[in-house]
Parts: structure tokens; C-alpha cells; sequence
């Protein structure tokens, strides 16, 4: 069976693809314009925000492990998803009735963040909700493009909103009916403990052994290197409008177009993924993508001003398929029954990225310019995939079996 069939035919599986779909139209309305409503609207500060992004990123990454390590504890992973659904409502309400710097920092600053722990829960449920004997990266792949596909929708009608001069606030509605539809779906759809055909065991693990768990070696070494690839990805949303506005050739509806075709080339890269996806093993697939990858990243302050430019969105789209997929089920046989912990390692390796991609982007722009700053992301990644690579290889299994041996899963 396919895995856009068993996707339509499994309902576990069908509620994670319309929650996807409304996910990607949430942060296509509220993400790209969160820094120009901050300092351009509600009057913060450019440092004020930053702050804003610092709180963020710290509550997101403290939310996504607290729920991760929570759901294998105790189960009750409808409960937690619906927190995470109600905490983006009442934010993007707060936003709507009461827009203000405090509303800002509540709604930005916490309770965004807190609702982006959905994410991994998501993915914890389609981990069992699958059939064993069926490829997870294919179904996981198939998934995310449900993302990528609102995504793009989104941001192409807000591109035509903002021409016929729809106010930049009304994202809030578009993202507040986004986050209805998720705390409906999630309410109504989601599988209560002890009424699914799989089995949810509990990991018997107390907090202190969860944490001891996610600081082993084993998995601080592997999220490091996921770390590094993934920060190409946080310094091509930095560089692309940067590189862009210095281009005598260039403006901002090219940015649009330029991030519109990489999102769009994602949705079928994403979808054929299933053709290699049991053939090679999971660490070959991350770092050959993330090296396909580099070239974009390079490409950008170096074609910028060339029509080669407008090729490397399709680059971007085959190298970026395996960062955003792949990741979260090579977590999911690392950390071997504990779906909700592994879905939280995405928050821990964003923040890792982050790091990463703001060292890479502070030490480029300090020796030469922006092709330093592509050069050193692009050598992160690089080593990244070849220690990825060598950590792994010992381990030939296909991608759609565990890329480790249970001796090494904790």
C-alpha cells in the first residue's frame, strides 16, 4: 500500500495530516511577519525582540521535552496536544483583542512556543500509529508535506492580500482560525489512551533518568551533527533577504517567489522520497542531502545576480527533503520506545542550529561578507554528514528499519 493510501485509510494517520496542513497555514501566517509587527506595529524595540526570540526559544525547547518525557511517562497524549492547541489559540486572541507589547510577549514569547511542541507530538503518534512492516520514512515524509503544501497556499495568499492592502494584522486571523481548526480536530480526533490498536507502552523512566537519558554521549554526539547539517537551513532564512536587498538586480517580491519556489520544489521531493528511502541507510540519505543542500547556500550570495539563481530552489527542495524529514524518525530508532522524548529532539536540535547558524553568521560577517558566512555553514553541514556518517558506520541497514542495533538504543 502507498503511503498517501494508508495515510487516507488509517484515521490516526488522516488526523496527523489535516493537523500538518493546518500547522504549516498557522506559520505561514505568523512567522515570516512576527519581527515587523513587533517593532514596525506594536513599537518594541529591535534588542526588546530579540529578548522576545531568546524567551521563545528557551520555551519551546523547555515545553517540547517536558511533554516528550511526559506522553512515555504517563501517556495522556491527547491531553498534552490539546494544551499545546489551546496555548496558540489564546495567544493569537490576546493578539486580536489586545494587541500590545505584553500580548506580544505572551503570545510570541510563551505560548507560541508552547504550542510548537505539537510538532513532535504529532510525529509521536504517526510513530504508533504506523504498521511495522510499513517504511515510517515514507509515511513521515508523505505527512510533511502536508505542511509544505499549506505552507506555500499561505504564503502566496498573503502575498496577494498585502497587495490589495489587507492590514498585516489580520495574520492573526487567519492564524487564530488555523489554531480553531486544531483544538476542534485534536478534541474531537484524536485516539484516547486505551482505545488504539497499538500498544503505548510507558517508559518507567522519572524525570531525572529522562534527562540522563537524552544526555548520554550516544545522542548528544548525533544531535550536535543533525545540529550542524540542519543549520543551513537557519542560514538561508537569514541570508536569503539579506543577500537579495544588496543585489542592484533584486527585491523583495524576489524573496517571495525565491522562498515560495524552495517550499514548493519541497512538497514533490518530499513524496518521491519513498523511492530511495529503503534503499540507502537514514545517515547516507541526511548527509547527502544536507551536502545537495550547501550548494544552494552557496549559491546564494555568489549567483544572486545571475539567472542560474532561479535554478537552485530546486537544489534546495532535494537537498532539503532529507533535513526536515528524516531527522525525526532517525530520533525515533535512537531513542527506542520513547516517540514522544525522540519528537522532542527536534526543539533540542533547533536550538542547536540556531546556535550554530548565529556563530557561523557572527564570525562570516566579521572576516569578509556573506559568501564567508555561506562558506563556513556550508563546511558545518559538510562535517556534520561526514561524522554522521562515520558514527554510524558500522550500521548497514536500510532507512526503513532502525538505523542503530538495540545494543546502542538506551
Amino acid at each position: 500500500m502507498s503511503a498517501p493510501a494508508l495515510i487516507f485509510r488509517q484515521p490516526a494517520l488522516r488526523l496527523i495530516f489535516l493537523a500538518l496542513l493546518l500547522l504549516g497555514a498557522h506559520n505561514a501566517s505568523v512567522y515570516p511577519y512576527q519581527s515587523l509587527i513587533a517593532i514596525e506595529r506594536i513599537g518594541l524595540s529591535k534588542p526588546a525582540f530579540a529578548l522576545v526570540l531568546v524567551l521563545a526559544s528557551i520555551t519551546a525547547v523547555t515545553a517540547s521535552v517536558l511533554f516528550g518525557i511526559l506522553g512515555d511517562q504517563r501517556g495522556h497524549r491527547r491531553r498534552i496536544a490539546l494544551v499545546a492547541t489551546v496555548a496558540s489559540l489564546l495567544g493569537l486572541l490576546l493578539m486580536l483583542c489586545f494587541p500590545g507589547k505584553l500580548s506580544l510577549i505572551l503570545c510570541h514569547g510563551i505560548l507560541l512556543p508552547i504550542a510548537s511542541s505539537l510538532y513532535g507530538q504529532l510525529f509521536a503518534l504517526a510513530r504508533l500509529a504506523t504498521p511495522g512492516s510499513h517504511s515510517r520514512d515514507t509515511v513521515q515524509a508523505a505527512l510533511r508535506s502536508a505542511m509544505s503544501i499549506s505552507f506555500l497556499a499561505m504564503l502566496v495568499f498573503w502575498t496577494f492580500g498585502f497587495a490589495a492592502q489587507i492590514d498585516v494584522m489580520a495574520i492573526y486571523l487567519s492564524a487564530g482560525l488555523a489554531s480553531f481548526g486544531l483544538v476542534v480536530l485534536v478534541y474531537f480526533n484524536w485516539p484516547k489512551d486505551g482505545t488504539t490498536e497499538w500498544a503505548d507502552q510507558r517508559s518507567g523512566l522519572n524525570f531525572a533518568q529522562a534527562f540522563k537519558e537524552i544526555a548520554h554521549p550516544t545522542i548528544l554526539l548525533r544531535l550536535l551533527l543533525l545540529g550542524a547539517i540542519s543549520a543551513t537551513g537557519i542560514l538561508y532564512m537569514v541570508l536569503i533577504s539579506l543577500v537579495f536587498e544588496a543585489s542592484p538586480i533584486r527585491d523583495a517580491s524576489d524573496v517571495a517567489l525565491y522562498v515560495g519556489l524552495v517550499a514548493g520544489w519541497e512538497v514533490p521531493c518530499l513524496l518521491l522520497l519513498s523511492r530511495v528511502a529503503g534503499r540507502l541507510r537514514r545517515a547516507t540519505l541526511l548527509a547527502v542531502g544536507g551536502a545537495v543542500y550547501t550548494l544552494h547556500l552557496l549559491a546564494l550570495p555568489m549567483l544572486c545576480d545571475s539567472a542560474w539563481i532561479w535554478v537552485m530552489p530546486l537544489v534546495a527542495g532535494i537537498g532539503g527533503t532529507a533535513i526536515i524529514s528524516l531527522p525525526i524518525s532517525y530520533y525515533q530508532d535512537l531513542m527506542h520506545s520513547r516517540p514522544g522524548t525522540a519528537g522532542a529532539m527536534l526543539a533540542l536540535q533547533k536550538l542547536v542550529s540556531d546556535v550554530l547558524g548565529a556563530a557561523a553568521f557572527a564570525i562570516g560577517t566579521s572576516l569578509g561578507g556573506y559568501e564567508t558566512v555561506a562558506v563556513i555553514g556550508s563546511a558545518m553541514a559538510l562535517i556534520g554528514g561526514a561524522g554522521l556518517l562515520w558514527v554510524d558506520r558500522h550500521h548497514n541497514l536500510p532507512a526503513r528499519q532502525s538505523s542503530l542495533p538495540r545494543s546502542t538504543r538506551l
